[in-house]
């Protein structure tokens, strides 16, 4: 019911003021401009326990963690990801709590902070990190200063719930099928755009597990930001499946519903790829106003843009030579 309200706000501004700025008028209709109230206490079953009144924790394995935040209204997902000598952090929620505390209480070594994109759901934002990487893209690095980066609001979207873009300070930069070398555990770094352009998915391939940031999860994906692009979309699940054989699990940044953390699997990403197939192609049907709602498979769906405003020629930043 929301998309509907929104997309008969939108059309009618649009009708006004003409679709250059749609972008800047989703959000902004999409937007409360502070933080949102939080979710009641939940039963999040037998391997799962509560770290205080709003994180838990959930072993996926012996040295690899999903912190939720189950009362946050976007119910958050991060990993921490732990090898012999260091382990790495994959998004850190909104920051209107300091996941830093709960990572450090379930390691001894350093870690790295890696954020799948720049929403500010998923890059901490007030909380500082001794280590940081990020995706090295030319468009990115070249607005680096000394290796600094200050978010800037299309990409940050920190709008929404009243929060400002930070400015992350980057130890590594992580070129597309790169590797991180945990100690004992090797993570690839895949580009994964589509939600956004900046976006990837880290890939452990001693466990199998993918974790895809807001790639994929179950539930609606967001294909209609200012930085969403569904020829990347199309790429990026290219880039996944040639990795299939690789993929046991895939653990995403959201859920719907309870208990624990969102959990897909590489069945999911070929449901999504033939979905995206059929949108270019003019053989989905499609619900809904602004966005266009697709249904993917039974737990997820597509929001996109109305078809005369897809974009399908890629913007992909790197080669997808560089992630195969």
């Amino acid at each position: 019911m929301k998309y509907i309200v929104i997309g008969a706000a939108l059309l009618c501004i649009l009708a006004w003021s003409g679709i250059a700025n749609r972008h800047s008028i989703v959000v902004s209709l999409m937007s409360s401009g502070e933080q949102p109230p939080l979710n009641a206490t939940t039963d999040e079953g037998t391997d799962t326990v509560w770290f205080d009144d709003y994180f838990t924790v959930q072993a996926l394995d012996e040295r690899t963690f999903a912190i939720g935040e189950p009362r946050y209204a976007q119910q958050n997902y991060s990993y921490l990801i732990i090898g012999s000598e260091r382990a790495v952090l994959f998004d850190a929620g909104p920051g209107f709590r300091n996941i830093r505390e709960v990572a450090e209480s379930l390691t001894d070594l350093p870690i790295t902070f890696v954020p799948s994109h720049f929403h500010y759901d998923h890059t901490g934002n007030e909380i500082t990190f001794d280590q940081v990487a990020v995706v090295d893209l030319p468009y990115i690095r070249a607005r680096a200063v000394d290796n600094r980066l200050t978010l800037s609001a299309p990409e940050h979207l920190g709008v929404a719930e009243g929060v400002a873009a930070p400015t992350l300070s980057i130890n590594e930069w992580l070129a597309p099928g790169s590797m991180m070398f945990l100690g004992g555990r090797q993570l690839q770094v895949l580009y994964t755009p589509g939600h956004t352009d900046d976006s990837i998915s880290l890939l452990d391939l001693t466990s199998g597990f993918l974790f895809s940031g807001d790639f994929i999860y179950p539930g609606p994906l967001y294909a209609f930001l200012s930085n969403s692009n569904m020829g990347d979309y199309l790429a990026g699940a290219e880039t996944v499946m040639s990795y299939e054989s690789l993929v046991s699990k895939i653990y995403g940044a959201h859920r719907v519903r309870p208990p624990g953390a969102p959990r897909l699997g590489i069945n999911d990403v070929k449901d999504l790829r033939k979905t995206l197939e059929d949108i270019r192609a003019g053989k989905a049907i499609s619900g809904g106003v602004y966005p266009r709602e697709y249904a993917i498979n039974e737990r997820m769906m597509l929001l996109a843009e109305p078809e005369f405003l897809q974009d399908w020629q890629s913007t992909n930043r790197e080669s997808n030579e560089h992630s195969n």
